[in-house]
């Protein structure tokens, strides 16, 4: 079989994997996707409580609407918020039942080569196929591919609580009393774990937000329930989001339920803390330990939601190119990287911003942001449909671009990431005035408007 007619292997079947086979059926392509789950979306499935905060009209692709379209589906009202479980039950799984054999489950592929040439082999490389190898409930095989599409995602790789990036002393030992995504409050076994309990939320983005707002909803009918809010930075004018000036009002509205968790007493916040140790009281209740010597009070959870990282153990044998802070593709690093800018936007990018030194091998979808946060779904469909146009050989649609991102309305400043004292910097942003201080427990509390978007968001 010729190079050409082999498929081009998909690793994930979210909802940008899936775009991506979508794309490549649209071209004439065979894709094969595999996923480790046993159902499409299975990273999704884990947050299915979790709402979005991009409305349906921001989260399905259009290739994949065409090839729904014959089998009677409708999209969702454009609107709408869906939550994670809507999003897979609606849209993703349906998508993965078009695609029929062409999507494997409880598939791990655990790792990619060129094929009779590991990583330090130049002779004839590139016109060698992709070999693929994969565990399955029956053992191991290999698959041959003509390109590699990695959409892996990064949930089941979490950052620790410890801010060297490695974990916190005493953090493995603590494991029962952490946990490392949003947990369902809405389950009455999970309610009952947090429910009149002090948590410590350790984390500045909207898994954080989210986190703080539920847990406020919880205080308002289960006295003694109460956050601790732990943040590596100080409280400037963006530490909350972009409110009102967001142009997903959802993800505003969100950071706007954090601060009033806040405001309302439900939560305190303590910035400028690096999380060095996580020791235990008499009572086994965790205590946070800073590098700069303090100790805060004992509390009973701890919920760390610090964002997370590649896993990049299966491509170890090709030649990726890797900006050596985000580990994300060298050429989009420097739109991404929060070191440099916080504004959030980032330029529509594609095939050549998504390239390697191994010419065939992409990583989209979240996994391309290495460790940066902020990702939208509607990022990882322009993504594919760059890098599959490109896989097809027309580079006049690849390097096309045919998306507007959205305005976070928050520009908080180059350098600031992560640092303790960004709260009190005079130093001014990259595309805005530099960020106020907040007096944060006091005055009339921030909140959404009625009949505005949803006050939880999804990530």
């Amino acid at each position: 079989m010729s190079e050409q007619q082999l498929p081009v292997v998909i690793i994930g079947a979210g909802p940008v994997g899936l775009a991506a086979a979508a794309h490549l059926v649209e071209r004439g392509i065979e894709p094969l996707v595999l996923e480790a789950g046993p159902a499409a979306a299975a990273a999704v499935g884990e947050w299915s409580h979790v709402r979005l905060f991009s409305t349906w009209g921001e989260l399905t692709d259009p290739a994949a609407e065409k090839l729904l379209a014959p089998t009677g589906w409708t999209k969702p009202d454009a609107t709408g918020y869906p939550s994670g479980g809507d999003w897979a039950d609606f849209y993703l799984q349906p998508l993965a039942d078009v695609l029929g054999e062409r999507v494997r489950y409880s598939t791990t592929v655990t790792g990619v080569s060129r094929s009779g040439r590991d990583r330090i082999v130049d002779a004839d490389r590139d016109s060698q196929p992709f070999v693929v190898h994969l565990a399955t409930a029956d053992g191991e095989e290999r698959v041959f591919t003509r390109a590699v599409i990695d959409a892996s995602g990064t949930w089941t790789t979490p950052s620790p609580a410890g801010a060297s990036g490695l974990p916190a002393l005493g953090e493995k030992a603590a494991a029962e009393r952490i946990t490392y995504r949003v947990p369902d409050l809405k389950d009455p076994a999970v309610r009952a774990r947090y429910a009149g309990k002090r948590t410590a939320v350790i984390g500045s983005g909207a898994s954080a937000f989210t986190a703080l707002a539920t847990l406020a909803d919880i205080a308002q009918d289960e006295p003694g329930t109460h956050a601790v809010w732990i943040l590596r930075r100080g409280i400037s004018g963006s530490t909350f989001g972009g409110g009102e000036a967001d142009e997903l009002p959802a993800r505003g509205a969100l950071g706007l339920a954090a601060k009033a968790a806040v405001d309302n007493g439900h939560a305190d916040a303590v910035t400028g803390f690096r999380t060095e140790a996580i020791e235990r009281d008499s009572a086994g209740r965790p205590v946070l330990v800073g590098e700069d010597g303090r100790r805060l009070d004992p509390v009973d959870e701890v919920i760390v939601l610090t964002g997370f990282r590649p896993d990049l153990s299966f491509l170890s044998e090709v030649r990726l190119g890797l900006d050596e802070r985000l580990q994300a593709p060298a050429e989009l690093a420097p739109l991404i990287d929060p070191n440099q800018h916080s504004c959030g936007t980032v330029y529509p990018h594609g095939h050549r911003e998504l390239s390697h030194p191994e010419p065939g091998v992409y990583l989209v979808g979240m996994k391309s942001y290495g460790r940066a946060p902020t990702f939208l779904a509607m990022t990882g469909y322009e993504q594919v449909r760059s890098v599959t146009a490109a896989i097809a050989g027309d580079l006049e649609s690849a390097d096309r671009v045919e998306l507007t991102l959205p305005e976070t309305g928050v520009c908080g400043g180059a350098g600031l990431f992560d640092d303790p004292a960004a709260g009190q910097s005079d130093g001014g942003g990259c595309c805005a005035p530099a960020p106020q201080l907040v007096q944060i427990g006091i005055g009339t509390p921030l909140t959404a408007a009625a009949g505005q978007a949803p006050s939880t968001g999804g990530c």
